[in-house]
């Protein structure tokens, strides 16, 4: 039972996706962090007053916590662009293959190859 449970679990890519899911949980606290330590207390020093995110409007007795909603998106805006250049910083992309065009059938293959794969064209 053991056994077909590990292969389930290397068949299906659990563990990977496990390994993911913790590391990503990870980032998050490191960005969230980042961005309410370092970032908001410098834009909370630009803005008159500091205390922007109490602001609130009230129209026919209703109460909308307009500093909060603010609040909310600048914090979405700044963790999205902290994770856009970490992303952006780790996730190089790699070498792309040197690829020609088959002459019989325009379809592109490796350029080291003598045989189209498509047509089987000799190249």
């Amino acid at each position: 039972m053991f056994s077909e449970f590990k292969a389930f679990l290397l068949k299906h890519n659990v563990m990977a996706l496990a390994i993911g899911f913790i590391l990503g949980a990870a980032v998050g606290k490191v960005v969230t962090a980042t961005v309410t330590d370092l970032i908001m207390p410098l834009v909370g020093m630009v803005t008159p007053g500091g205390q922007w995110r109490e602001i609130t409007v009230e129209l026919a007795g209703s109460k909308f916590l307009v500093g909060d909603f603010l609040g909310a998106v600048v914090d979405f805006a700044i963790i999205a662009l902290v994770v856009f250049l970490a992303g952006k910083t780790l996730l190089q992309p790699g070498p792309t293959p040197e690829t020609k065009s088959c002459p019989a059938c325009i379809e592109v293959i490796a350029k080291a190859a003598t045989r189209c794969r498509y047509c089987t064209q000799a190249v």
